[in-house]
């Protein structure tokens, strides 16, 4: 397993800001892959929202979100229409496309796969971790939302797999985890503790004591690395981003609970074949 380290796109303000945006360096070394994990930053929302929010689900204005969505979109070198996202549901469905479709119409399922250039494939987030796969030799990329419930289902196999059903070879997939709440901020109680103990001893190691008797902090990200390790992804790339404990930079619906807000804004995290 390979831990590549991440960087930080810099984009130049002007008098309308570009959308802002995480990458991996492994996936970056594809010349034929243009891929974004966006932040907030660089959209036109406000309050609760701001400023780059991306979710079509959320209670944020829908011209505003469509504004965010373009920007994006911009970012990836596709037209807006061809920024896909999921009604997303925290399984391990996962839907392979062609073509692009009405918002209004988009799939119940928790990844996409492709081998269409020209189609940005994306998923939202706010605490969950977002996986961007690819396999540039045969041209297939993946994107998959990898909650707890979603990685513990195994959405992250179940993408690996779509993406062989399409050519991809599982020995060439990079890998890149994006920003998502990282142990420090994740604290879950008994029951939570023993369902991943049931499921496989060893998973004892993606938890530590927390200050609360009974509850323990819980490594999401090492939880999804070592399912992909265990799937045969050999290069694996964490952009090592917490989104709760960076809330200048990123949205977090449990910092929003914390704070009793009513919503909380959504990141798009999305990877495209170059046309």
């Amino acid at each position: 397993m390979t831990l590549a380290p991440n960087r930080q796109t810099s984009m130049p303000q002007a008098s309308m800001p570009k959308a802002s945006m995480l990458q991996a360096a492994s996936l970056s070394a594809c010349a034929s892959i243009r891929h974004g994990f966006f932040t907030r930053g660089g959209g036109v929302s406000a309050g609760i929202y701001a400023s780059l929010n991306g979710g079509i689900g959320s209670h944020d204005e829908a011209e505003l979100v469509a504004e965010n969505r373009a920007r994006m979109a911009t970012a990836m070198g596709v037209k807006p229409a061809n920024l896909l996202t999921l009604y997303q549901i925290h399984s391990p469905e996962v839907v392979t496309i062609e073509r692009a479709w009405d918002l209004n119409a988009r799939p119940k399922a928790d990844a996409l796969v492709t081998k269409v250039p020209g189609l940005a494939i994306g998923i939202t987030t706010a605490d969950c971790g977002p996986i961007l796969f690819a396999d540039a030799e045969a041209g297939v990329v993946g994107a998959a939302h990898a909650g707890w419930r979603g990685a513990f289902e195994g959405v992250a196999e179940a993408t690996i797999a779509a993406m062989e059903r399409c050519g991809a070879d599982r020995d060439r997939i990079s890998a890149a985890i994006g920003p998502l709440i990282r142990q420090p901020n994740y604290e879950v109680g008994p029951e939570f503790v023993a369902r991943f103990r049931g499921a496989a001893e060893t998973n004892g190691r993606f938890f530590k004591p927390a200050a609360r008797p009974d509850h323990a902090l819980f490594d999401l990200a090492g939880y999804i690395a070592g399912r992909l390790a265990g799937a045969g992804i050999r290069q694996i790339e964490d952009t090592a981003q917490c989104t709760y404990g960076d809330p200048a930079t990123f949205y977090s619906y449990r910092r929003s609970v914390h704070r009793a807000e009513p919503d909380y804004g959504r990141h798009i995290s999305a990877i495209a074949l170059i046309d």
